[in-house]
């Protein structure tokens, strides 16, 4: 019995430097994938959230939606295009859009208060938070000239405005934010939320920005998990293709944060139990970190 208890002393030990290191700053966390879906995996990741504030961190959650706003569409008989991965989103979509993040904002502000922590939900159009304007993609398919797609009501992010949310963390509440932002005519875009995550991180001058992911986190040409990688590799094996399709755009969000400021990224998986905090208070760490590169 005496020595569990000294192994749990020896556990909590281990993590008092990275508590210490930490102390006062801010960690974007991209919230999505089976960890907002599986019952278990939400308590533990609001779990995780509530020891970080309760610790002296200040942890900011972007949350995802795509599968739900997807069922949802699907009920009401609206159908969905997608071009490079992004939901083509008019008037209609829209309003299925922010209904259904709306819903999800709420259950993780009331995950996180089930747990003990103080959280409030925002979207991007809340005290002009994200400022965005309409995305344009330009798709090259062989044999053609590159053509530009409009998706409709899909944003980008031209700026954010953090003064929310230095409000909320000094009064000791958690940020929860829906990928919403707002145009400069008063009109709602549908953006994607790793994109917000980082620029929300920049805005921040954030410590980490952390996405959850489903899959292990970046692996190499010999499909083995790698620990860490800094940018000029992480842009190699995206030109070579060993980093490929869905993780492009998330490697690509880690590079812009860095670029931007943000310390450290990481990908992580979000199916292992408790995931956020071994990435940040242990030394393995379990799934990619992605750093400046090293000159």
């Amino acid at each position: 019995m005496v020595d569990a208890l000294i192994q749990k002393a020896e556990t909590l030990l281990e993590a008092l430097p990275y508590i210490q290191r930490f102390s006062g700053k801010t960690f974007v966390i991209k919230y999505g994938g089976h960890a907002m879906e599986e019952e278990e995996l939400q308590q533990h990741f609001a779990q995780d959230i509530v020891l970080l504030k309760v610790v002296g961190m200040n942890p900011v959650v972007v949350h995802g939606g795509g599968p739900q706003i997807g069922e949802m569409l699907k009920k009401l008989g609206i159908a969905s295009r997608f071009v490079r991965g992004m939901r083509v989103t008019d008037a209609a979509t829209m309003e299925v859009v922010e209904m259904v993040l709306g819903k999800i904002n709420q259950q993780v502000v009331t995950l996180i208060n089930r747990q003990g922590g103080r959280a409030v939900g925002l979207s991007g159009k809340d005290g002009g938070l994200i400022l965005a304007r309409k995305m344009l993609v330009t798709v090259e398919e062989q044999g053609q000239p590159p053509a530009t797609h409009d998706l409709g009501l899909v944003g980008e992010v031209i700026a954010v405005n953090p003064r929310v949310i230095h409000a909320l963390v000094e009064a000791g509440f958690v940020p929860v934010i829906a990928p919403v932002g707002v145009g400069e005519h008063g009109e709602t875009y549908n953006i994607n939320a790793d994109l917000v995550a980082g620029k929300v991180a920049e805005a921040l001058h954030a410590e980490k920005l952390i996405l959850l992911t489903d899959v292990e986190g970046l692996k190499g040409r010999d499909g083995t998990l790698i620990p860490t990688l800094d940018s000029g590799q992480a842009q190699a094996l995206i030109a070579d293709g060993t980093i490929n399709e869905g993780m492009i755009p998330k490697v690509e969000c880690c590079l812009a944060a860095l670029q931007g400021g943000v310390q450290k990224t990481h990908i992580i998986d979000g199916r292992v139990r408790h995931a956020i905090l071994l990435e940040i208070f242990t030394k393995e760490g379990i799934g990619t970190e992605v750093v400046r590169q090293v000159v």
